[in-house]
Parts: C-alpha cells; structure tokens; sequence
C-alpha cells in the first residue's frame, strides 16, 4: 500500500484462528529487520496492515484476511483496542516500521479482530507468498510490539464465544463427528469434558444434523457424520428472543 495512502496512527491486526490434528493455531506473519549491527534478525507478528485514509475499519481487517488466505465472506468480529503510548516502543519494532512504511513511527491504534476458520480451506500459495504459518497458540515465538498481548485477549475471546455461540463450527470441515466437536471445545478451553453430557447437550439442539453417512476405514466402530445447519440456528436463536408472531 503506498505511504500516501495510509493512516499511520491506525491500524487491524487478525487473530486468525484455526484448528488441525488436536491442536488450537494462529496464523503468523514472519518479519524480517536489520539489528544496529547490520545483522538481518527475524520474528512473527499477527497479520495486519494500517487503514486507508478512506478505507472503514471491518473492510480493512476483510481485505488483509483475503490478502493473506485467499478467503472471502469468513468468520470476522472485532474484539478489542489496543492503543497504550508504549506499544511501539523496542527499537526494532520503530526502525521495522520506518524500514517498511518509509515514517517515523512511534505511536498506532490498532483494533483487533479475531477470525475463525477451517485451515483446510485456506491457500497455501497466499500463505508462502506472505510468509504465513500456522503455529500451536501453546508454543507462539517471540512476537512483534504487543501482539502477544493481543493474541492471549483474543483467545479469552474466543473461550467465552464459544460458550454462548456455536462459533466452533466455522472451524471444522461441513461433517463431523460428535468426537470431533467434543475435541475442538476441549482444546479451546483447555479442559476435559464428560462424554456422555456432552453428547446429550449437543444432540439435544436442532441446528446439529445427523447425516446418513458413518466414517469408513477406522479401526474402531464407525461413528455418524454431522452437519451444522446455520439456518435453524439462526430461527432458534431468533425465536428464543420472544418474536413467535
């Protein structure tokens, strides 16, 4: 983006995350600057970009979010702002900045987004292209200004989403098992749930779908296949509001 196009007191960082082989990831972005010594160093920070001086703030975080995974139309909610005086304050990240955006920087707001997907839909071409990794959110790297602030915020987000919405599905393939879910609400929470009451609470709301189709090629008892309807959900979650005219 060009420097004259840009606001550079403000700014959209992504907390993009996704879930594969029993693990919660975050999408990384590796940074590379020059130490005082010549010494080229490199890091991670969390995708993200200033705004145009006419873009809005949500079609900025959708425009870094396609430029990075080649997605549209995905999960994407603002969380939180981030804008203490010294989020800019390492040496690196000041001259990273200058190196970049051709300005001397010292202080930027950012909004934070967190986006949920399913990492088998993402491109892998745009992720080399940007040099993007997914990473398990229990072992991040050291991070770029306060972006691992930003990412323990969002993940606390995250847990407490999860609880009141049924958010996880935009991170599983369209059909699932109810072992599957079970396993990415354990993870995300970072607890153990009990089978039994698990299964009844989700088999006990409308918009989860059982399919007339069972795993194949498992050592173990094939299990039913499930689909998320987000229609019904939605009609559920409408109705529970009291609007039955």
């Amino acid at each position: 983006m060009p420097v004259r196009n840009i606001n550079p007191t403000l700014s959209v960082d992504c907390v993009i995350f996704g879930f594969s082989t029993n693990q919660l990831k975050v999408l990384l972005i590796e940074r590379t600057y020059t130490d005082p010594s010549g010494i080229q160093i490199k890091d991670h920070k969390l995708p993200g970009d200033f705004i145009s001086i006419d873009e809005d703030l949500d079609l900025a975080a959708s425009r870094t979010l396609e430029e990075l995974t080649g997605l549209r139309d995905i999960f994407l909610s603002q969380f939180a702002v981030f804008g203490k005086p010294d989020r800019i304050s390492r040496q690196e990240d000041i001259e990273w900045l200058l190196e970049t955006t051709g300005l001397d920087i010292h202080r930027v707001v950012t909004t934070a987004y967190f986006s949920l997907i399913n990492i088998g839909d993402t491109n892998t071409e745009f992720a080399i292209k940007n040099s993007a990794s997914w990473m398990d959110v229990k072992h991040i790297p050291k991070l770029a200004f306060d972006h691992a602030g930003i990412i323990e915020t969002g993940l606390k987000h995250l847990q407490n989403c999860l609880r009141n919405e049924p958010v996880g599905f935009e991170m599983l393939p369209a059909k699932f098992t109810i072992r599957d879910l079970q396993t990415l609400y354990e993870v995300i929470l970072d607890c153990d749930l009990d089978n039994r009451n698990f299964r009844k609470k989700i088999l006990k709301s409308s918009y989860v779908v059982q399919l007339n189709e069972k795993q194949a090629g498992v050592a173990h008892k094939p299990a039913y296949y499930y689909s998320f309807d987000r229609d019904r959900y939605e009609e559920q979650k409408y109705d529970s509001l009291g609007f039955n005219f």
